[in-house]
């Protein structure tokens, strides 16, 4: 069983402990997560475990022989090799226990036959290595990179191509994917899943559940973590403390033992705001100037509680969402190509409606983005037609936002500045909601880093009143606490959110509605995406069709797009409609009678909104000196208010109608 220990690691930077006597042990099976709020040294410590940092005490033991593996959260990149050239570099222990092999080899040649001590002594060791080697799965290796590269959304293709033509979050796939396959005893991850997308985040959690060595990981998907551990380690205050247990499990024991710690801060604070107030009343008077330095010396020896970010319970409410109609966004046989050859979105319909929560799902280069930009009117340059509802303010969020914060301004200031009047007294709590907390809320914008710009964008976003939410990506660069406030703001969101995501929770916990993507085509799962991701399986296991058809069902499915519903018919070459086929005309002439009926009501809205604004309009001048003291004027008035109250009750029987059609 191969293991690592550590007993009693301290290290300090500056006069700030960050490691406090922490002892770890990680062997065979362990399956464990490391946690703490941002800038409790979790990083450290997984480069101490790495032996990358030297600690200022404490012992480290290793199993002779064991091997580890690190990744760390980014800036890795590979140059100068193909993918499947770089790839082979983790068996890099194969090749050098190889060559101790032929070592020996060449040092039996030489021993005279009459020693067979020296003899069998070398025969033990070539025997321990070769097994050594047979076990590392170092044979295996070719299947072992392509299953892994294949794995973290790699195609074939990929494995001849210059490492250098990759970008970043490319990059770290390609780290990650040489940590694995090396298949060490043990594996140290430091946030593996931030440049995943879910097929690939899929992929990695099984990889885990599976892995027969032991792994620390640091991850702020949730999701992500209650599928692969059983074990939390918390960093707190330089003190680290293990948890049997999923993630979710951690989480509830830790909101129960720490009731108790919040019960001892409050009640601390209110000490602290006794003594001081004491010594602020009496410091400057002579004749309490004595009580107050035994109060200050009191204060002084107060060894302050601390309460971690987590439980620092950030609620943040949007601005209330403008009204806007039932119908949201009508898109109509929309394609979009970049190199006028391949369609990324091809012929592609949908419909959103007031209050839903939608998220786009499909694998890298779906179109996912594409679609977004679109929606956003980020992109026009596209075929077939957009129409957006009546009232409609769309609100976009992307991680190209990111590049237009600049200036000498503060991190605060700005956010002060792009603040309604009634919410600047609540900027440092919801700077402090997304990771900006003590003096960085200081820090001019020119000295951020990327993803401190993309949390300043996102919050700058949400502090505007629009309706129609369009977030690609939102969770990127945020911790589990600023997801859960992010969260908990969009499910109270008065408005409309479409959103693309990789984390499994967020989305699980967000969306109301799948729409799945691939490259021309698109599906609508009319359901949570738990129900999506049951759907998917059952289509895979054979144990249901494509298609289940019913849109007044709560999960009903349909497709979306001018896109053939069987391709069996077509394989076979039959010239009769398969049932499905059948089933897709039906749907689609349903489909093309509602979006009628939804633009319908959609004109009827706008038509009632202008005849009331008209209504009201002349109600006031009723009210008007110069109208209700002229007889005549005040009756042509009034004529005209009836006019207009008889055309509404009729455009409202209408609208009533029509809206009975849809219902």
């Amino acid at each position: 069983m191969a293991f690592i220990q550590f007993s009693k690691i301290s290290l300090a930077f500056g006069d700030r402990d960050i490691l406090k006597d922490v002892s770890v042990n990680l062997k065979t099976g362990t399956k464990a997560a490391l946690t703490g709020a941002n800038g409790a040294g979790k990083s450290t410590l997984i480069k101490i475990m790495a032996g990358l940092v030297e600690p200022d005490s404490g012992k480290r033991t290793a199993q002779s022989g064991a091997r580890i593996a690190y990744l760390p959260q980014s800036g890795l990149t590979h140059r100068g090799r193909t993918l499947k050239e770089e790839a082979d570099l983790a068996f890099d222990y194969g090749y050098k226990i190889q060559n101790q092999i032929e070592e020996i080899g060449e040092k039996l040649k030489q021993i005279p036959s009459e020693n067979v001590s020296a003899q069998n002594a070398l025969l033990e060791q070539h025997s321990a290595l070769m097994e050594t080697l047979e076990n590392s799965g170092w044979y295996r290796r070719e299947s072992l990179a392509e299953s892994v590269l294949l794995g973290l959304g790699f195609s074939r293709d990929d494995f001849e191509k210059m490492t250098d033509a990759f970008s970043g979050g490319w990059q770290m796939r390609i780290a990650l994917a040489k940590a694995l396959m090396q298949q060490p005893d043990i594996l140290l991850l430091d946030e593996p899943t931030n440049y995943l997308d879910i097929e690939a985040r899929a992929w990695l959690e099984d990889f885990l559940q599976k892995y027969s060595g032991a792994f620390l990981l640091v991850s702020h998907d949730r999701y992500f973590l209650d599928v692969t551990i059983n074990e939390v380690y918390e960093l707190f205050n330089g003190e680290l403390k293990c948890y049997p247990g999923n993630f979710s499990h951690y989480e509830k024991v830790r909101e129960l033992e720490l009731q108790t710690l919040i019960a001892a801060y409050k009640k601390q604070q209110e000490e602290i705001e006794h003594l001081q107030s004491f010594v602020d009343r009496f410091r400057y008077k002579a004749t309490k100037a004595v009580q107050a330095q035994e109060r200050q010396k009191q204060l002084d020896k107060i060894v302050r509680i601390e309460i971690p970010e987590s439980l620092k319970k950030i609620h943040f409410k949007f601005l209330a969402a403008p009204h806007s109609g039932r119908l949201v966004l009508q898109l109509d046989s929309v394609t979009k190509s970049y190199d006028g050859k391949t369609d990324v979105l091809s012929n592609l319909d949908l419909t959103i409606e007031n209050g839903e929560r939608v998220v786009a799902v499909g694998k890298n280069g779906a179109g996912k983005s594409t679609l977004l930009r679109i929606i956003s009117e980020q992109d026009k340059n596209f075929s077939g037609t957009m129409t957006l509802g009546t009232g409609v303010q769309i609100g976009y969020f992307s991680q190209d936002s990111a590049e237009t914060i600049c200036g000498a301004e503060t991190v605060l200031q700005y956010i002060e500045n792009s603040c309604p009047l009634e919410l600047v007294p609540k900027a440092r709590d919801m700077l402090g909601a997304f990771l900006f907390r003590g003096d960085d809320v200081f820090k001019s914008l020119d000295v951020l880093s990327g993803g401190e710009k993309s949390r300043i964008s996102l919050l700058k976003l949400l502090l505007r009143p629009v309706n129609f939410l369009v977030l690609d990506e939102p969770t990127n660069h945020l911790d589990m606490h600023s997801k859960d406030v992010l969260l908990d703001a969009l499910k109270d969101f008065g408005g409309t959110v479409i959103f693309v995501s990789h984390d499994h929770a967020f989305i699980q916990n967000l969306a109301t509605r799948v729409i799945e993507l691939s490259p021309g085509h698109c599906r609508n799962f009319v359901g949570d995406y738990e129900y999506y991701l049951g759907r998917i399986e059952d289509e895979k296991n054979g144990t249901v069709g494509h298609f289940s058809f019913g849109t007044d069902s709560k999960f009903a499915e349909k497709k979306s797009g001018k896109i053939p519903v069987s391709n069996s018919a077509a394989n076979e070459g039959t010239k009769q409609k398969s049932a499905g086929a059948i089933k897709w005309e039906e749907e689609k002439r349903l489909a093309s009678e509602r979006r009628k009926i939804e633009r319908q009501v959609e004109k009827l809205e706008t038509q009632i909104a202008a005849k009331e604004n008209e209504k009201k309009s002349l109600e006031e001048k009723l009210a008007e000196p110069e109208i209700y003291s002229n007889g005549e004027k005040a009756k042509e008035v009034q004529r005209k208010i009836t006019a207009l109250a008889e055309e509404l009750e009729s455009l409202n029987a209408e609208w009533e109608s029509a809206a009975e059609m849809l219902g």
